[in-house]
């Protein structure tokens, strides 16, 4: 069986299944999952069988992730590894290029390249914290103007969360194919290994990775069974493959450093596969906002979409959270995000639109970062603006920021303190505010 790299083709029986952590079966080609037994003696069509492990072993039986791959070559059937040679400007922990600074930061969108680059060689690292062996996670952008062809990637390091920006991406896995676009997320599990194809010329976007435990829905407390966003509007592909036998350079991210091999055939061979470790994708207009109906403005946490949890309870290796259209009713309320210092740390990305703290210079495909125990809050016009107003009820559109959160302090690369798009002035937005008055 052949597969076509062209995008506009859907791939063969594009069933998607529905279900956070959903446990799924699913063959390309009739009769190739085995029945009865994950590992025969002779897997059907002389296929092998392969688990792909994304917790330990032993690890509970609620939080094991793991699936069996049914697959035309073993994926250790590969040359040795050899240090990738292009220039990247992708980093891992332990950042320590420069030391961490107090003040605010913000940059302009992330600039097109000017000569054809794919995903891989598209992405750039603005910071992170932690390392791959002990947890934290690692934030990047990419901009990119053509497929990647004849290559496939994967991170070893951690699972990946995917956040287009600008232009549809779609994702080709060994475990089958998604169409994203942007206002929709992808997340890839640890090790997968897929290819970035573009729908348009372009495309721009981020990209959370993640040291730390697998994401998975936040807890609801108080709020109840339902709520955010739902189990049911996740979905994981049906099984896709490739009968390739062309050459195909695999790189891997590994320790923080890339890798490449070569490799005489198509990686992304998986004809069948069952288990509850697959990419996964979410549409985040289906989030169901949680927001006051009386006064005050709530805590950002009400609108985590995704958690990274650590060992302590209620404190996240790593959130994903989102600030999407939504009715503002509140009474006697100062409206926009208020002033505060947080020992979480906060890396912001704007998708589209405009974001409500902000009176200008946050645009869609930059990003800002506020670190642990720096405050900040909405600038000095939107504040005016939000104090004067007369408070009927107001529905906040055609936006969509969202927020990489973690409890450890972002460390910026080098490059982004470096880079001529970080606006130097950003901690001016804070000034002009007139002092207080009190009798």
């Amino acid at each position: 069986m052949s597969a076509t790299t062209r995008f506009a083709e859907a791939p063969p029986g594009g069933a998607m299944f529905c279900g956070f952590g959903s446990y799924v079966a699913t063959e390309a080609v009739p009769g190739a999952l085995p029945v009865g037994r994950n590992s025969p003696q002779r897997v059907p069509y002389g296929l092998y069988a392969e688990q792909l492990s994304g917790t330990a072993f032993t690890a509970p039986r609620h939080e094991n992730r793991r699936s069996w791959l049914y697959r035309l070559q073993p994926s250790a059937n590969h040359p040795p590894f050899e240090p990738y040679a292009r220039p990247t400007l992708l980093r891992s922990g332990p950042f320590e290029e420069v030391h961490p600074s107090p003040n605010r930061l913000r940059w302009d969108p992330l600039a097109y390249p000017s000569e054809p680059t794919d995903f891989v060689d598209g992405l750039i690292t603005y910071g992170g914290n932690g390392a791959p062996s002990v947890g934290g996670c690692a934030i990047h952008l990419y901009a990119a103007n053509c497929c990647m062809r004849a290559r496939v990637f994967s991170f070893s390091d951690g699972e990946i969360l995917m956040v287009p920006q600008e232009g549809t991406l779609r994702i080709v896995t060994e475990l089958g194919a998604l169409a994203v676009a942007p206002l929709e997320i992808a997340v890839i599990p640890r090790g997968v290994r897929f290819r970035v194809e573009l729908a348009e010329s372009r495309a721009r976007g981020y990209v959370l990775e993640n040291y730390g435990s697998l994401l998975r829905l936040p807890d609801l407390g108080p709020i109840g069974a339902n709520g955010l966003a739902a189990p049911r509007d996740f979905e994981i592909p049906g099984a896709y493959f490739e009968d390739r036998v062309e050459s195909c350079e695999l790189v891997q991210k590994f320790a923080g450093r890339l890798w490449t091999t070569q490799l005489e055939h198509s990686p992304l061979d998986v004809v069948a596969w069952h288990g509850n470790l697959a990419p996964y994708r979410y549409d985040l207009r289906r989030f169901n906002t949680i927001n006051t109906v009386s006064f005050d403005h709530p805590d950002p946490s009400i609108f985590t979409v995704l958690t990274s949890p650590s060992e302590a309870p209620g404190t996240a290796n790593c959130d994903f959270v989102i600030f999407p259209p939504r009715w503002m009713v509140a009474e006697d309320t100062f409206r926009p995000p208020w002033f505060h210092r947080n020992v979480m740390s906060e890396f912001m990305g704007l998708i589209e639109g405009s974001y409500d703290a902000k009176a200008g210079g946050f645009n869609p495909g930059g990003a800002s970062l506020h670190n642990c125990m720096n405050g900040h809050g909405p600038d000095a016009a939107t504040y005016e603006r939000a104090i004067a107003r007369e408070l009927t009820p107001e529905k906040i559109e055609h936006t969509m920021a969202f927020m990489f959160e973690t409890r450890h302090v972002i460390r910026p690369t080098r490059w982004a303190m470096e880079t001529p798009s970080r606006q130097a002035d950003y901690g001016r937005v804070w000034s002009g505010f007139a002092r207080a008055k009190v009798p």
